[in-house]
């Protein structure tokens, strides 16, 4: 007999569940895996099933989902290119563009699991969006799930040298190390060679 994998269990129990609003702690239960809100995503955005956040009804609290039809509407495909995303990751520093997570340390939020990088579009292709690099940005799983095309203003240069600035020493050598190596055709060029 086939073991059944966390996305179909979601799926079963969604179905089972129509219009009924179910917690975060509930599906990661049923899903059995730390991912599990990467499976609802892929439910909502490969199968086309509309599981609605508290992004898109007011009166559900972050952490609530529910699923009110159980027929699935046409889902976006994934278009995103190896080279897309590989590009963007590099573009974004291998940093969540939200709460500044790095790629494979432990979550600043939960430290319990190590931060893995999705590739989130700033304007979402319901709303229009594409697939263009300029439209994509890197998004921690955290971020990705409660996202829902929101994005933070970036902070100035002005505002990164004040931080930097009341780093102790020791920190600011180490974000000096990662400029020249982020930068090192613009590094060797000021250095004069």
């Amino acid at each position: 007999m086939k073991k059944q994998g966390s996305r179909a269990k979601l799926r079963e129990y969604f179905l089972a569940h129509i219009g009924e609003v179910l917690e975060s702690d509930t599906l990661r239960e049923v899903a059995g895996i730390s991912e599990w809100a990467r499976r609802v995503r892929e439910l909502r955005n490969e199968e086309g099933y509309q599981i609605l956040t508290h992004n898109d009804r007011s009166d559900l609290k972050p952490g609530q989902y529910i699923l009110e039809d159980p027929v699935p509407q046409p889902a976006f495909a994934r278009e995103l290119s190896k080279e897309t995303r590989a590009y963007v990751l590099d573009r974004n520093g291998f940093t969540c563009q939200m709460c500044g997570a790095v790629a494979s340390e432990p979550h600043p939020f939960d430290s319990s699991r190590k931060t893995r990088l999705h590739i989130g579009h700033i304007v979402d292709k319901t709303m229009g969006g594409t697939d263009d690099p300029s439209n994509l940005r890197a998004l921690c799983s955290v971020c990705n799930e409660g996202a829902a095309n929101l994005t933070l203003d970036r902070p100035s240069h002005e505002k990164l040298l004040i931080q930097i600035r009341r780093a102790t020493g020791a920190d600011q050598l180490k974000v000096l190390e990662w400029l020249v190596r982020k930068f090192p055709k613009q590094a060797g060029e000021m250095s004069g060679q």
